[in-house]
């Protein structure tokens, strides 16, 4: 009985893990995604894509948002602290197009 116990503990423990590590994740992800959105100021009309890096780096969550108004779209990222779950965006990117860069 006690071998079948353990036998199957040993089975379901690393499923289990995943799943919560899947999980896990996924929340983190969201965080990033309403905490990234919310800081944006724009009228509620304004379309705002905001793609999420999937795990960050060790200390921080990142993410590109976009901003979409008249006919330039705003683009700045996004940096949550993983540590205290703040974020904070940068100020838009120049346009490359009128910075001459590509």
């Amino acid at each position: 009985m006690k071998a079948r116990l353990a036998g199957w503990i040993v089975t379901i423990l690393p499923a289990l893990a995943s799943a919560s590590s899947d999980a896990a994740w996924e929340e983190f992800r969201q965080a990033i995604g309403e905490s990234c959105r919310s800081l944006v100021d724009s009228p509620d009309r304004t379309r705002i894509r905001v793609e999420v890096n999937p795990f960050g780096s060790d200390s921080f969550g990142a993410a590109l948002v976009t901003v979409d108004h008249d006919d330039t779209p705003d683009r700045m990222v996004c940096i949550y602290s993983k540590a205290t779950g703040t974020a904070e965006l940068t100020a838009p990117f120049a346009d490359a197009a009128i910075s001459g860069q590509n």
